[in-house]
């Protein structure tokens, strides 16, 4: 490795890397929180249930229509709060990658 005019390993160059990489950290910190708040909301069912999550992967409300409930096929309806839920918590974690890849140097977009 060579040595720069100061004696060192990267000067100048290595402080401005450091910078940058705590101007990095604190903008995915940043998205992160933002993150969190949104809200996710996905339907089963033809709108029968609709389940919305927040980013912090927690159910927020769960709306099952009346018509929805048939004592006589309780499988139906679990099914579609199953089918509502894991959209909704799939277009959360989808946003999450989007965000976060896009913060990302090049190459390390995967990483999240």
């Amino acid at each position: 490795m060579a040595r720069n005019q100061f004696g060192g390993f990267g000067g100048p160059n290595m402080q401005q890397l450091m910078r940058q990489a705590q101007k990095m950290q604190q903008q995915m910190e940043q998205a992160q929180a933002d993150l969190e708040t949104k809200e996710y909301e996905a339907s089963a069912g033809g709108g029968a249930v609709t389940c919305k999550v927040n980013g912090k992967r927690e159910i927020v409300s769960l709306t099952i229509k009346p018509e929805a409930v048939d004592p006589e096929d309780v499988e139906m309806l679990q099914d579609m709060v199953m089918a509502a839920v894991n959209e909704a918590l799939r277009q959360g974690e989808e946003n999450r990658e989007k965000t976060m890849s896009a913060l990302a140097p090049a190459g390390m977009g995967g990483m999240f």
